[in-house]
């Protein structure tokens, strides 16, 4: 038997014997770069056009005047002309009496008992009924209703109004939904697009001549409401009609219709009612005072009492559908609540 003899070095010298064999291997090669990328420069883009200030600005004013001589011309109709002085006599002898008080009418008392009848009027009950297809002015008990989606108000003007009217207009309403979603807590706005609130402001010629419009603004409209619009009464200065689905109890779309003619503290008197009752304060009441929600026109704006039927119409625990049997012992506890609170 042959034995292969083996030799063992020392570790420190293996060690050192590796290292030179790996010493002595060759490099690998090295990696080619990549390929440059070649693609041609973007396209230089030409220069916007220089924007001609002074040209936009004849522009503007060329479809400013535009705008007012419409509107002068629109105006300027008999019915229109009649209307308008109509109601600025209106207006003239309201204020005489002491009517269209623009304070808040703090000499007057408010109790939760007062306060619930209130509301209960107001909120529970519709100023008008229907009778054979026709609107009849008869405070009848319904249902309590509101919006549950946010209220989103679009404006519609008429060509008689004029562009610094407008603006006027805007501005009040603006502001008045602002209000309107802070003592409610629904929200409530303007908006320059699609609303569920359309508030027209039209003179006589334009009035009359509403009923395609409405037809296509609201599908479904009925006819007698229609007509309502079409022929409103000398005066009736504003109103506003509130729509369900069916026979739900949550509101779905609603229409204001103010006059154009109307002066300065009608005007604004009437967007402060309409608006508000939009809301689903549908109905006028004597037992509401100090209130805009009276038809002897005592109160020209929304009030603090307004305000509160508002705050317990929004309230959590009240919900749509409710009766009057259902609603009035929640109604008293939130308006002894809210009372409270200011005594």
């Amino acid at each position: 038997m042959t034995l292969t003899a083996r030799s063992r070095l020392p570790r420190s010298a293996a060690l050192a014997l590796l290292a030179l064999l790996a010493a002595c291997a060759p490099e690998p090669p090295a990696e080619a770069p990549p390929p440059a990328v070649e693609a041609p420069p973007p396209p230089d883009r030409p220069d916007p056009p220089p924007v001609d200030q002074a040209a936009l600005r004849r522009e503007r004013a060329e479809n400013a005047r535009a705008a007012a001589a419409r509107a002068e011309a629109a105006a300027a109709s008999p019915a229109s002309r009649n209307m308008r002085d109509y109601l600025a006599g209106i207006e003239e002898a309201l204020i005489a009496r002491g009517r269209l008080r623009t304070d808040a009418g703090s000499e007057i008392a408010l109790t939760p008992e007062k306060l619930t009848d209130a509301f209960i009027e107001v909120a529970l009950h519709d100023e008008y009924m229907r009778e054979g297809g026709k609107l009849i002015s008869r405070p009848t008990p319904a249902p309590l209703r509101r919006w549950q989606q946010p209220v989103l108000m679009r404006l519609e003007f008429g060509d008689s109004v004029a562009p610094d009217q407008r603006a006027r207009d805007r501005a009040e309403i603006a502001g008045f939904a602002a209000r309107l979603a802070r003592v409610s807590g629904h929200p409530v706005a303007l908006t320059g697009g699609a609303g569920n609130v359309n508030v027209l402001i039209l003179n006589e010629d334009e009035r009359r001549a509403i009923g395609p419009r409405l037809s296509s603004l609201m599908p479904g409209i009925p006819s007698g409401d229609i007509a309502a619009l079409r022929d409103l009464a000398p005066q009736n200065y504003c109103t506003v009609f509130a729509y369900s689905s069916g026979n739900s109890p949550v509101y779905a779309q609603a229409v204001a219709l103010i006059r154009a003619e109307l002066p300065p503290r009608l005007r604004r008197s009437c967007i402060h009612e309409e608006l508000a009752q939009s809301m689903g304060l549908a109905n006028d009441s004597p037992r509401a005072r100090p209130s805009v929600f009276n038809d002897n026109e005592e109160f020209a704006y929304l009030t603090r009492h307004d305000e509160l039927l508002l705050q317990i119409l929004y309230d959590p625990r009240l919900r749509p559908g409710m009766t009057e049997a259902e609603a009035r012992p929640i109604v008293l506890q939130i308006a002894r609540e809210l009372l409270g609170t200011e005594v």
